[in-house]
């Protein structure tokens, strides 16, 4: 493609060559005669949508003159929005985020283009398309004068959720950079965007950011349900309602406040809080949705109790709490976690449960997929910790070729997710037990370890 001719002329040329007159051309792009004759006399500019069918006809995929479109016809002293968002949205579905940086450049140095740039951020955004947002999230919060802004705010949060990804440094800095500015939302935007933030610091194991995010969930929720409440008295109804029931983040504050007294040890104080998210009997709805969240959290409490006692050395309690999570698909991995956790702290020999289970964990082993009500976050890091814990368990068994099966696992699921605490706890495991590895295993890890001196250059 010549960069010293026009789009228009190319048009033309094509015409030439084909032997095409303005009739021929509008019938093969499905254009209106009138349209096309227009724009080849130079009376009327391309839309994005007619020189899509143009760029068809001429044997090229959409997108291949958009670069040009930007300098031929949206570089105007007085840009043309109808003209540019359609475009803006064409080049987020085509993934052309250099296109878009570059309009968005161009508009950013006039007034009154920021409101018009969020509306669709906001709709790329609901449409998935996550990336292109965020280029334009990143401008307008950039042209924000006012820091304590909602607006401000809402582009920090979806920011934050367009980052998150595999990578556990970047989703670690992501939500530490968002923190700030969660209680600049709207109350109801603060219950998802505190979720949200939860759901990160959990799978980061980052208790400290748990416990405290987890209380002012707990009690933003309390005082969101008793508003609630009295409207319903006086029969007015706030417009805007958050993702979940108001008592799903009250309870799932306490769920989380207990995973980490769980994580400290302190299951005294884990099982207070579990016993208060089970009793959810002051919620008065009695729809199929509320039923279905306090069922959910009834039976939540019931396994978290197992955990807990499993956890703090109450081994009876097997039983029951395979007998659970036996028949639930989403329970499998987080039950044998905990469990293999359990084994390793308390000595305990598992080998017949891990017999009975050999398939589902073989394919966690290929697929570590997100179900049910856990995200792939969590999976991922569920997943990195139950390798690292079963590593262990077999090693010290003497059962060598499973025990380094999973170490090496756990070491390239780590380095996928640049998550350098178990990197680290896979090295030092792997040199304790060196001498059993064969050479084979040794060439793997030197691979592996090799892909992370590479990554950290």
């Amino acid at each position: 493609m010549s960069n010293t001719t026009t789009i228009l002329a190319e048009m033309m040329k094509y015409m030439n060559e084909n032997g095409l007159n303005i009739s021929d051309l509008a019938r093969e792009s499905k254009m209106n005669p009138g349209t096309v004759s227009s724009i080849v006399n130079g009376n009327r500019k391309f839309s994005v949508y007619q020189l899509d069918r143009i760029t068809e006809v001429m044997g090229h995929p959409i997108g291949y003159y958009y670069e040009r479109y930007i300098d031929e016809y949206l570089a105007d002293s007085n840009p043309n929005w109808r003209r540019m968002s359609p475009f803006l949205y064409n080049c987020a579905k085509l993934n052309k985020l250099d296109c878009i940086q570059q309009v968005v450049d161009m508009l950013l140095d006039k007034l009154g283009y920021s409101d018009p740039l969020f509306e669709l951020a906001e709709e790329f955004f609901k449409d998935g398309m996550n990336e292109a947002a965020a280029i334009l999230y990143e401008n307008v919060a950039l042209t924000e004068k006012k820091q304590y802004s909602e607006r401000l705010a809402i582009c920090q949060y979806r920011l934050f959720v367009t980052r998150q990804g595999d990578d556990s440094e970047k989703n670690y800095e992501a939500a530490v950079q968002f923190e700030t500015y969660v209680d600049r939302l709207d109350e109801i935007d603060q219950l998802d965007a505190l979720r949200d933030l939860l759901n990160t610091y959990r799978s980061l194991r980052k208790w400290d950011k748990v416990n405290k995010f987890a209380k002012i969930l707990g009690n933003l929720a309390e005082i969101q349900y008793k508003l609630e409440l009295q409207q319903q008295k006086t029969q007015k109804e706030n417009k805007k309602k958050p993702f979940y029931p108001l008592f799903v983040y009250w309870g799932v504050s306490y769920l989380l406040r207990a995973e980490v007294c769980d994580a400290r040890k302190d299951y005294e104080q884990a099982l207070l809080h579990i016993n208060t998210y089970a009793d959810v009997s002051w919620v008065k709805e009695t729809d199929e949705t509320t039923l279905k969240w306090k069922n959910r959290f009834k039976e939540w409490s019931e396994v978290n109790t197992y955990v807990n006692r499993l956890m703090s050395g109450d081994v009876s309690v097997l039983s029951d709490y395979v007998a659970y999570f036996s028949t639930k698909e989403d329970e499998v991995l987080p039950a044998l976690d905990n469990i293999i956790e359990a084994a390793n702290r308390y000595n305990m020999n598992v080998d017949d449960l891990l017999k009975r289970f050999e398939v589902q964990i073989l394919s966690l082993l290929e697929q570590q997929n997100g179900v049910g009500v856990y995200n792939q976050q969590f999976i991922s890091e569920r997943f990195t910790h139950f390798s690292c814990e079963l590593s262990i368990y077999y090693l010290r068994k003497g059962m060598f070729l499973n025990g380094f099966t999973f170490l090496l696992s756990c070491l390239e699921k780590s380095t996928v997710i640049n998550n350098k605490a178990y990197i680290i706890k896979c090295m030092r495991l792997f040199e304790s037990f060196r001498e059993n590895a064969t050479s084979e295993v040794k060439a793997v890890y030197r691979n592996l370890i090799n892909e992370v001196d590479e990554d950290e250059e």
